[in-house]
């Protein structure tokens, strides 16, 4: 009833918009609005368009076919109509015509063509507490996020743990198939992808009730980001860097199939760019906090039961109780949802790096845990720690042209920072703004054998993702690269426009705690940190260098640029 009525209004400005034009094609037969209307009247949409295409102002052409896609879905010439839309040159002129052609919200199309995890979310939901999915009223709910944890009914992030995984779910992890990126699929050192004809083709699919495609999702196989540049004469915005065919591997990631790196996708991308676009000075991160309560129990416990040596057998029940006393961890995202994939990313991410910290989960070769340097350590080490790890950026600076319109992102892309806080009787954490010896190591080790660890846990090389995504993003926002591209955002900087895939709210975490025996004491070891994203120093113009061989200058005009009128929105 909806397209029926829709198509009736259109129609009828046809009807009223012709009376009026006809009296102006007998007083000015040159005028191409009226010849425009009198084509539309006739039901030429060819000529109209041919027509309208001849108009040299861009906005005059602009509404002249916005004007005629809208004759064409007033027939039902959806295709047609939506081909004609592709032709306008201005992104806000074509967002109001696909919005005034009486379809569907934008944002609201159908579903992606990307993962199937139907199965593995049957699965989960019939295996794991079945009573307490929101299907059959329960508060949980599980959404096809593809990390390696996954948020019980409880809102508690949890690691996958795919060697104790049942038969049923390796049957199902076996059958998926890998998917090619077609044209994508093939390697590329430096792939190309435009951002305003990307926003455009997106929101032609969406206009026509289609979802991205797997190549847009996956950004055309783009596995790390190197490179902004600005073309302002074929008003392009290009994210650049390697990329080639992806497959889905452990962990439900979808990875490079030429070096197993994790690709740069395209939600992260739109949830990114809305956060550090939003203004200057904008971060996002995430936190995993222990509470007060929790502190409090876990030092008055550890204090009374230091007071007695363990006895032989029971070091594993006491660390449960130890744990259990500490209880579970608050999860806090800022800047951005905290249900979207990065956010998910950053927790996993910084939560698995606590373990590996703790000797809960192996490192590479150079990094030890901080429980094992302190055993061979004992005298650096104290009674009871409480340590602060976090994540933050970590790049070497970024190069610009003298033009700005070339930017290249060098560096390992994250690294680890270290403190070590007091833990008062009543569980309040004192921030000391220091780090003992053994601390700083650790964080060190990691963030110097960041790569490495990127390669054994693609969650590290994601969030490597993420901060490319965000140094990128900060500098479209702070050297105005959108406005030199003449691209407004209408539709990945809307929030009301595409629409991201939203998950289950995290709200906890279990405790991160470990103990050895240190010489003829005891070492516990709790700790807490987070993420924080924050590229606005390295975007301000004096910490960006300059291009002074002329390399990268170079690089930018060495690109050849599709057709501007056509599909194309990525190329090599």
């Amino acid at each position: 009833m909806l397209a029926a009525d829709a198509m009736g209004r259109v129609a009828l400005v046809g009807i009223l918009f012709l009376g009026v034009c006809t009296a102006g094609v007998a007083a000015e037969p040159n005028d191409v609005g009226a010849r425009v209307a009198a084509q539309l009247a006739a039901g030429e949409f060819a000529p109209a368009v041919d027509a309208a295409m001849a108009v040299q102002s861009i906005e005059r052409r602009d509404d002249l076919l916005a004007q005629i896609a809208a004759a064409q879905a007033g027939v039902g010439a959806a295709g047609a109509s939506l081909e004609t839309v592709a032709r306008i040159s201005d992104a806000d002129a074509r967002t109001r015509a696909l919005a005034g052609m009486g379809r569907a919200p934008i944002g609201q199309a159908g579903g992606r063509s990307m993962a199937d995890f139907d199965s593995l979310m049957q699965l989960i939901t019939s295996t794991i507490q079945p009573e307490s999915w929101e299907d059959v009223g329960g508060p949980g709910s599980v959404a096809p996020f593809a990390t390696g944890v996954y948020i019980d009914p409880q809102g508690t992030l949890q690691r996958l743990e795919f060697d104790q995984a049942d038969a049923r779910l390796t049957q199902l992890r076996a059958g998926r198939v890998r998917r090619l990126g077609g044209d994508a699929a093939r390697s590329s050192a430096l792939r190309m992808v435009s951002l305003p004809r990307l926003e455009k083709q997106l929101q032609l699919r969406a206009a026509a009730n289609r979802g991205p495609t797997e190549t847009m999702e996956m950004l055309a196989g783009l596995r790390r980001i190197e490179y902004v540049f600005v073309y302002p004469d074929t008003g392009d915005l290009v994210l650049a860097g390697p990329a080639g065919d992806w497959q889905q591997a452990d962990e439900n990631r979808i990875v490079s199939t030429e070096t197993g790196e994790p690709i740069v996708r395209l939600d992260d991308l739109v949830v990114v760019l809305r956060a550090m676009t939003t203004g200057r000075d904008m971060r996002f991160g995430c936190l995993i906090v222990p509470t007060q309560r929790g502190l409090e129990q876990f030092k008055a416990f550890a204090e009374e039961s230091s007071k007695t040596p363990l006895q032989r057998g029971t070091r594993n029940m006491w660390l449960a109780q130890l744990r259990d006393k500490l209880g579970k961890q608050d999860l806090e995202v800022y800047g951005i949802d905290p249900r979207t994939r990065v956010a998910g990313v950053m927790l996993e991410a910084d939560y698995r790096m606590k373990l590996v910290g703790m000797g809960l989960e192996p490192g590479v070769p150079g990094v030890e845990s901080y429980l094992d340097m302190a055993r061979r350590s004992p005298e650096a080490a104290g009674g009871m720690a409480v340590l602060r790890w976090w994540f933050t950026l970590n790049y070497d600076a970024v190069a610009a042209t003298g033009d700005r319109d070339a930017f290249a992102l060098r560096g390992p892309g994250a690294k680890v920072l270290s403190e070590n806080e007091l833990l008062e009787a009543d569980g309040n954490r004192i921030h000391t703004g220091k780090s003992d010896d053994l601390n700083r190591q650790f964080a060190a080790s990691f963030s110097q054998h960041f790569e490495d660890l990127c390669t054994v846990y693609p969650i590290y090389a994601e969030l490597r993702n993420i901060c490319d995504l965000a140094l990128a993003c900060a500098l479209i926002r702070e050297e105005s690269l959108d406005e030199a591209a003449g691209w407004t955002m209408p539709y990945l900087g809307n929030p009301q426009g595409y629409a991201v895939r939203l998950g289950p709210m995290p709200r906890q975490v279990d405790s991160v705690v470990n103990h050895r025996t240190v010489g003829r004491g005891e070492l516990i070891v709790g700790v807490s940190g987070g993420v924080r994203v924050d590229p606005n120093y390295l975007v301000q113009p004096s910490s960006i260098a300059a291009d002074r061989d002329g390399k990268l200058a170079s690089r930018r005009e060495a690109v050849d640029l599709p057709d501007p009128t056509g599909d194309a929105w990525w190329w090599d």
